[in-house]
């Protein structure tokens, strides 16, 4: 089912650190200019998202993109044990404990996977990214994206 946030403008939230006070993520991260921004919901307990992992790690190190996360009702010590054992490839974290933000961005279930452009929610991807999935969808989107003049 196509993600009726496609083409408008990521929700506004401002979500709180793995660790600490503060903000960990919030709405101004995600509309960076002169990037493009991917979102990914993940969660300690999802074993698809431990699937994925190593494509986040690839995208986390793509030129022109900056990936952050949202650990969905996961607790944080869990969230940060995954990240310690498989690698953090995300530039910020932020803490969605019950679920609300995803339910602003329209989040089935984890991994999902958002691609934005200025702010704007432009792909949704459901479920883990493989390596078909990064060849035949995600880097052809990042690369469209980036051909694009600025809205």
């Amino acid at each position: 089912v196509p993600s009726a946030l496609i083409n408008n403008p990521a929700p506004e939230f401002s979500l709180p650190p793995l660790e600490g006070d503060g903000v960990g993520l919030s709405s101004v991260d995600v509309k960076v200019k002169d990037k493009i921004v991917i979102v990914n919901f993940f969660a300690s307990w999802c074993g698809p998202c431990r699937v994925e992992h190593p494509a986040l790690e690839k995208l986390g190190q793509t030129d022109g993109v900056v990936l952050f996360g949202i650990a969905y009702k996961d607790r944080p010590s869990h969230s940060i044990s995954f990240l310690k054992s498989l690698g953090n490839p995300y530039a910020k974290v932020g803490t969605d404990l019950k679920g609300r933000n995803a339910i602003d961005w329209g989040v089935t279930g984890t991994p999902e996977t958002f691609i934005l452009k200025d702010g704007i929610i432009r792909y949704q991807h459901i479920g883990p990214i493989h390596d078909v999935e990064m060849d035949s969808k995600i880097l052809p989107v990042i690369r469209e994206l980036q051909q694009e003049k600025a809205l």
